[in-house]
């Protein structure tokens, strides 16, 4: 069986990549990144997804270079999360430049380093509207480069197997394999409850409703998704 790092951000497509590799490989660790964003709701609700596995949870403080990616939303003082569908190109200002290319190059440092065979990373369809760094020629690009990057001294497969699923797809996934949908986080605001109105929120309540899977989480604005979704037809002409 393969073992597997697996990057997580606490959300529902890492955690339910983490009970995936848990079931049908074998998991060493989960990585989450201190990046100096907004707030670390997703690390404390990656550490519990950890807890809920027993698995080894390490956190890699890379805040030095986050301090230099402040043109997105995302960053520590960068400008307001927007509302919205999150295929809408307002959505564009929470992208994180580099982002993934980033932390998979250091999960792949540390994946050679214990000895671990592959690195899994939960990118999936519904990225590929805004975030470059999560599309096919991405993940193709970046698996050949890391085969020249470590030739002839471990190999390491970066494994993604939600690249064409979309979040309904994993929701269901996630409900088939177990997943504690209660203990993950996406909400980019990161309040006391998911705001209901950011991009990541409002795809959490569409996949929910659209793979049927009962959605345990709170929202300040439980509605608002509906909203988001028509005026992003009227937008996309759709």
């Amino acid at each position: 069986m393969s073992l597997t790092v697996v990057l997580c951000s606490g959300g529902i497509d890492s955690a339910t990549l983490a009970y995936k590799v848990a079931v049908e490989r074998k998991l060493d660790r989960l990585i989450s990144f201190d990046y100096g964003q907004r707030h670390r709701r997703e690390i404390e609700h990656a550490a519990r997804i950890a807890a809920a596995l027993g698995a080894r949870h390490d956190v890699v403080d890379i805040t030095a270079l986050g301090k230099f990616l402040t043109s997105s939303s995302l960053i520590s003082g960068g400008d307001a999360i927007p509302d919205g569908h999150y295929a809408q190109d307002n959505m564009k200002s929470t992208v994180v430049p580099n982002r993934n290319a980033i932390m998979l190059s250091i999960a792949f440092g540390i994946a050679a380093g214990a000895k671990a065979d592959a690195v899994g990373i939960a990118v999936h369809s519904g990225d590929h509207f805004i975030y470059p760094d999560c599309r096919p020629a991405f993940i193709d690009a970046f698996r050949t480069m890391q085969q020249r990057a470590l030739e002839d001294l471990w190999e390491v497969e970066l494994y993604s197997p939600f690249t064409t699923t979309d979040k309904a797809g994993i929701v269901a996934e996630g409900a088939r394999l177990g997943v504690p949908f209660h203990l993950t986080w996406s909400c980019y605001k990161g309040g006391e409850m998911h705001c209901g109105r950011c991009g990541t929120c409002v795809e959490r309540r569409e996949a929910f409703h659209l793979s049927g899977v009962p959605d345990p989480t709170q929202y300040e604005d439980a509605d608002y998704w509906l909203q988001a979704i028509a005026e992003m037809k009227k937008t996309k002409g759709g």
